[in-house]
């Protein structure tokens, strides 16, 4: 995140608010709070966390990061969206049923926002990315996400006229690129399962009650194994692949965001929300693509500061959004949630098998999905530490002649 102000630039800042980057801004919003928010959702109810608890987690990661967004896409002159992990927010899933409670958890997401702070404040956080194979990250990424996937195909045998709509959808709008670009396939499914729940007379959906914002404070509690088990693998999201994707979809459009600068904001975001249940922060790489998708570079603030501004009001919704959704039937939830996951699914796939690293992935990959527990540490943990001593034994030859030939 630069801290130059261009005057001329500053001056243009009310012209520069046209319908474009509302346009791009929405679009921005639209993803944001439909597969993403599925996401927090299906983990929530897979870990027993009540509404209110859900209700306060997605509420703090819209707001707190809205306004973060704002503030730094106004300073920068950038467009700079951020939100939270989406790869984190799965490894809590995977952390609680392993016997981590939320208030561990909570303290889990503290330690690393300490973390990413101390990180961004020391200058050396392209060093650490360097650390770790991104094809052995991604491996743990695809083995925590596979259960969406399959989740969505027992949804689709359980509750065929819930879930069979919703995929058909999906396929339907996805099938035409242009339309796809600006009506995100998840939201059109969204809106075609509730038809059908409506439709086929489910009651006990939750119209009623509260609508606006209600924070849950969670004392955090820090053990050794929360660390281990949650802090370690959010670090490694947030780094590797959500900033590094987010930095990577800017830079390709001409923007210059800087990492260390990110990651600091990025922590201390964090530990503000994490008392009230948000997930670690991030520079997301998909909505940042959207708000960037069209019109001038130098006007792509703008629709990143309206993305900011919507995501702010959906947080302050949130209790109302929350609860309509997970008293919708359990298909409905996992349908939603597995269709939102597909596309990050399948990247995560294409970037762990391919090159040097493929053995180390696989092992990776497998122990991850395994769900094993060992000392009270998740399997996401142990697939990373495995894979990357068997890639360090077996690939070390491969890696070293792809290095000479890539020099040559």
């Amino acid at each position: 995140m630069t801290t130059r102000l261009q005057p001329a630039a500053v001056a243009a800042r009310p012209r520069a608010f046209g319908r474009l980057g509302l346009a791009n801004g929405f679009v921005g919003f639209l993803f944001s709070c439909t597969g993403p928010v599925a996401v927090i959702l299906t983990v929530g109810q897979s870990s027993d966390l009540s509404a209110a608890v859900v209700a306060s987690w997605v509420s703090a990661v819209f707001c707190l990061n809205g306004v973060l967004t704002i503030i730094a896409s106004l300073w920068s002159l950038q467009p700079l969206v951020y939100l939270w992990t989406i790869p984190g927010t799965v490894v809590v899933g995977q952390a609680m049923s392993a016997g981590t409670t939320w208030p561990e958890v909570v303290g889990g997401f503290c330690m690393a926002a300490v973390l990413l702070v101390l990180l961004g404040l020391s200058g050396q956080v392209d060093r650490v990315m360097r650390l770790l194979p991104m094809p052995i990250v991604m491996a743990m990424v695809a083995g925590v996400f596979l259960s969406f996937g399959t989740d969505l195909v027992r949804a689709v045998d359980t509750d065929l006229a819930v879930a069979g709509p919703m995929v058909i959808a999906f396929i339907a709008v996805s099938a035409v690129p242009r339309l796809a670009r600006w009506l995100p396939a998840v939201l059109v499914a969204l809106s075609i399962g509730a038809v059908a729940v409506l439709l086929g007379d489910h009651t006990g959906v939750g119209l009623s009650g509260r609508w606006l914002v209600h924070p849950v404070w969670t004392t955090p509690r820090f053990t050794g194994s929360a660390f281990v088990e949650l802090t370690v693998p959010l670090l490694v999201t947030v780094l590797l692949v959500q900033n590094g994707q987010g930095m990577a979809v800017l830079r390709r459009v001409g923007h210059e965001p800087q990492m260390n600068q990110v990651t600091a904001v990025c922590g201390v975001t964090s530990l503000l929300a994490a008392p009230f249940g948000g997930a670690s922060t991030c520079l997301a790489g998909p909505t940042n693509a959207l708000v960037t998708a069209s019109g001038e570079p130098r006007r792509h603030y703008t629709a990143a500061i309206w993305c900011g501004v919507l995501a702010i009001g959906f947080g302050l919704l949130a209790p109302g959004m929350v609860r309509v959704i997970t008293t919708m039937p359990a298909a409905y939830v996992a349908a939603l949630g597995g269709l939102a996951m597909l596309k990050p699914l399948r990247g995560a796939f294409q970037a762990a098998f391919v090159g040097s690293y493929a053995t180390g992935a696989l092992v990776t990959f497998l122990v991850t999905v395994s769900d094993i527990t060992v000392w009270h540490i998740g399997a996401a943990f142990w697939g990373l530490l495995v894979g990357a001593a068997v890639s360090l034994v077996l690939e070390r030859e491969r890696r070293v002649r792809c290095q000479a030939s890539v020099a040559d």
